[in-house]
């Protein structure tokens, strides 16, 4: 299935390549064309310490810091790309972009921690306030947010403010627009959405819109905003309804709207390319759900959209909030993850010139058949790729579900015929229930989670015994004999039953054979009568292993 026709700077060599942010938490990221760099900030929540700003360039590699004296936050680009405006807990501060050097700063209203949007409309730069410090602080739905404006080395305040956190977005395809929502008020607000006219000397507001229904349903959760590149369109990534798209003139929905993001994906970050043919829209999700689709930015066009999934150590989990950005030309998507905590990464992905779809194919079964606790076991599938062979194996991951969780399974590589092989070691009795995952790779999208349900069975024992064909009652009777098990090891301090049974036929229990920590055991009997005697050693089990018994009938003489 063909997708989203890539620009030709992409079309040589397709790649999702990853860098791990050396940061525990995500402030903001720019994206710098005229000089291909990328600015990142941790927004940490900090008011003590000097910080910096980790610029990357266009292959994901480390080429500087930018020092700022107190934890940095949100950024923005001057109009011709010449300054970049980074806001730190207590100043605005300027750099030049092409020397790298810092060039000014202007105060703010607060010394606080918790963060702040910045934004470039209209000439000038604006930022909002959330006038509080400390991390269980910053997200109070009662907080009050403001919005301020830089006047030389001073902040001006706009006088326009709100309740939680506020959002803020500009872009060149109208410089003159501020577009501002409203963020983290609770979900019984009726969050906002307005636009301002930045061009003169006080904002001037324009159209807005609070989006639930006369019942108080469909309040917008704003995570991102992203204006198209020739300025008619606004797109919101809403976690409550997935990505809007709003005419700007009136903020009303556009008359096609974008397909629904993928089942269970909650929408976090949204982009348009500068040359204004695609959007990205990023999300959180699980398993093999996309996290991040790429298509046409026109929603007429029908092009199945390129689909991303992130799951794992190497990739992070989801989309961070606002973690989208492009390279002008479209030739390159910027994405930041993060795993759910502390881990973040910084994605450059060159969308390829199509993507194809990838399903799982036949029945899954095991070997052996019946899975034994504490023994290998491999789930043999197919997986089937459409379009030409992946330029490196590919693998499948898997879970497996029990009574004691979720727990990861060693991915396995796919060999060119399609076939492959999950190996484990279950370590419990019962029910397990194994997902099998393959999320696509550049040109592949993610197939559907296939999955298949077990009964794990206790490992088997066995009882070797040695005896004489033999014995007098005065001699008695010495029987040797050996304990084994399959899975995991034998507990300790076994003891076997051991049982005597005549030639009358009748039977009594003997003392109990110990088990070394070999295995090996002995039985020592003197018999009261003669003839053919049946000796019986039998082992219980446990909770990891079935039980078993041997025999050995011995001849008793005079």
């Amino acid at each position: 299935m063909v997708a989203v026709g890539a620009p030709a700077a992409s079309a040589a060599t397709p790649s999702d390549e990853a860098a791990k942010l050396p940061i525990a938490s995500f402030g903001a990221m720019v994206v710098d064309d005229a000089h291909e760099r990328v600015y990142v900030t941790d927004g940490r929540r900090s008011s003590s310490g000097p910080s910096e700003v980790l610029v990357y360039n266009f292959a994901g590699q480390r080429v500087g810091s930018l020092a700022t004296d107190w934890p940095a936050s949100g950024m923005a680009l001057s109009a011709d790309g010449a300054t970049l405006h980074v806001s730190q807990s207590n100043r605005i501060l300027t750099f030049d972009t092409a020397t790298q050097t810092r060039t000014g700063a202007a105060s703010t209203p607060y010394d606080v921690t918790c963060g702040r949007e910045v934004a470039f409309a209209g000439g000038k730069t604006w930022f909002t306030e959330t006038p509080y410090s400390g991390s269980s602080y910053c997200d109070r739905p009662e907080n009050t947010a403001l919005l301020y404006g830089v006047k030389g080395t001073s902040s001006v305040n706009t006088g326009w403010n709100s309740q939680g956190r506020l959002r803020l977005e500009a872009g060149p395809g109208a410089p003159d627009r501020l577009v501002m929502g409203q963020a983290g008020a609770g979900p019984t607000a009726d969050a906002f959405l307005t636009a301002f006219d930045a061009s003169g000397d006080t904002l001037v507001r324009g159209p807005s819109r609070r989006f639930a229904d006369a019942e108080g349903k469909g309040a917008m959760d704003l995570k991102d905003i992203a204006q198209s590149a020739d300025g008619k369109r606004i797109a919101v990534a809403d976690a409550a309804y997935g990505t809007r798209l709003l005419d700007a003139g009136d903020l009303a929905d556009a008359p096609t709207a974008y397909q629904p993001l993928p089942e269970g994906a909650k929408a976090s970050a949204v982009a348009f390319s500068g040359d204004g043919k695609y959007v990205a829209r990023g999300a959180a999700a699980t398993g093999s759900a996309a996290d991040l689709l790429i298509q046409p930015a026109d929603p007429e066009d029908g092009t199945t959209p390129l689909e991303f999934a992130f799951e794992g150590d190497l990739d992070g989990t989801r989309v961070v909030p606002q973690g989208l950005g492009w390279a002008k030309d479209g030739s390159r998507l910027f994405a930041v993850t993060s795993d759910g905590g502390n881990g973040h990464w910084l994605h450059v992905i060159k969308p390829p010139a199509a993507q194809y779809d990838s399903r799982f194919t036949g029945t899954l079964t095991t070997t052996p058949a019946k899975p034994v606790v504490g023994e290998p076991v491999g789930i043999r599938g197919r997986l089937e790729l459409d379009g030409p062979a992946p330029a490196e194996p590919v693998k499948v991951a898997a879970v497996r579900k029990d009574a004691d969780g979720t727990q990861e399974v060693a991915a396995a590589r796919v060999a060119a015929d399609g076939s492959f092989t999950v190996l484990d070691v279950p370590d419990r009795v019962g029910e397990a229930t194994y997902t099998l995952r393959f999320l696509g790779d550049v040109t592949h999208r993610p197939a559907e989670d296939v999955t298949l349900t077990v009964d794990v069975a206790k490992a088997s024992t066995g009882i070797e015994l040695t005896a004489p064909a033999e014995a007098t009652r005065a001699g008695g009777v010495s029987i040797t004999g050996r304990l084994t098990g399959q899975g995991r090891a034998l507990p300790s301090g076994i003891s076997l039953k051991v049982t005597r049974t005549d030639r009358f036929g009748t039977t009594g229990e003997l003392t109990s054979a110990s088990v070394a920590a070999d295995g090996t055991f002995g039985v020592k009997d003197l018999p009261g009568k003669r003839g053919r005697t049946l000796y019986t050693v039998s082992y219980a089990g446990d909770a990891l292993h079935e039980g078993s018994s041997a025999t050995a009938t011995v001849k008793i003489t005079a």
